[in-house]
């Protein structure tokens, strides 16, 4: 055997032996064992599990968090539901349901939101909100409609810009669309993001007012010009669809 073929089983073995001394997920084992991928295993390995310890930076963080969801996506949904197995507390249940909506297992996620809407937390409006969320998600537009109502009517101090795009799109979906293009309007210049705005344009593109339409995306595309690069890429997908309707 070559000197570099043993060098680079002994870099392999190190690694292993870091995996099972620091109680990683076993799973890595095999990723850096795997025939003719060892080099990619181990740099994998390096970028998601070793860098975010040594570097402790937002970025390092965010991208190890997204190599390891791709390598193993339903990681974050077995631990919530470990979690809400042995605590059964308010926001164990909470953290476990909103993943099972970002799993599209929406049934499940609204189980979990109404177990937890009891007690002192009967009217939390977080809870409803994901809840109102789920039930989007699962189709019912109505259903969510009348969560966010009660929402309202048992938090009339509660504000979030994310529940009321979310009561527009319902409101958008039930075929309400003159109660909808009002919540639209009003998003429209008040919410943190582009998206309301394009939603707006949208509907009124579908009701044939064209030329009202192309307004609102130009007035969005002419703020999203001076607007810090962050919010441009953070946007993009959005500021696109505004784009086309310009086009159109």
């Amino acid at each position: 055997m070559s000197l570099l073929f043993i060098i680079s089983l002994l870099i392999q073995a190190g690694f292993i032996i870091h995996v099972i001394k620091t109680g990683r997920n076993q799973l890595w084992i095999w990723v850096l064992i795997i025939p003719g991928l060892a080099f990619a295993g181990i740099l994998a390995y390096i970028v998601v599990e070793i860098l975010p310890e040594l570097l402790r930076s937002r970025t390092a963080r965010r991208t190890a968090q997204g190599l390891r969801k791709a390598m193993d996506p339903g990681a974050d949904l077995r631990r919530y539901e470990n979690e809400t197995r042995v605590a059964g507390n308010v926001s164990s249940r909470q953290r476990y349901a909103e993943e099972l909506a970002r799993h599209g297992r929406y049934d499940e996620a609204i189980g979990q939101y109404r177990e937890a809407l009891t007690g002192l937390y009967e009217h939390d409006p977080n809870l409803m909100l994901g809840l109102a969320q789920a039930q989007f998600g699962k189709g019912d537009a109505a259903g969510a409609r009348g969560t966010l109502d009660e929402l309202i009517r048992l938090n009339p101090d509660f504000r979030s810009p994310v529940g009321h795009l979310l009561y527009a799109r319902a409101l958008e979906a039930e075929g309400n669309v003159p109660k909808a293009l009002e919540e639209y309007r009003v998003l429209a210049t008040s919410y943190p993001g582009a998206e309301a705005a394009v939603r707006y344009a949208q509907l009124l593109q579908s009701q044939g007012e064209r030329a009202e339409a192309q307004k609102v995306a130009r007035e969005l595309l002419e703020q999203a010009r001076i607007a810090p690069g962050h919010y441009r890429r953070a946007q993009r997908t959005w500021l696109e669809a505004a784009q086309r309707l310009l086009q159109g």
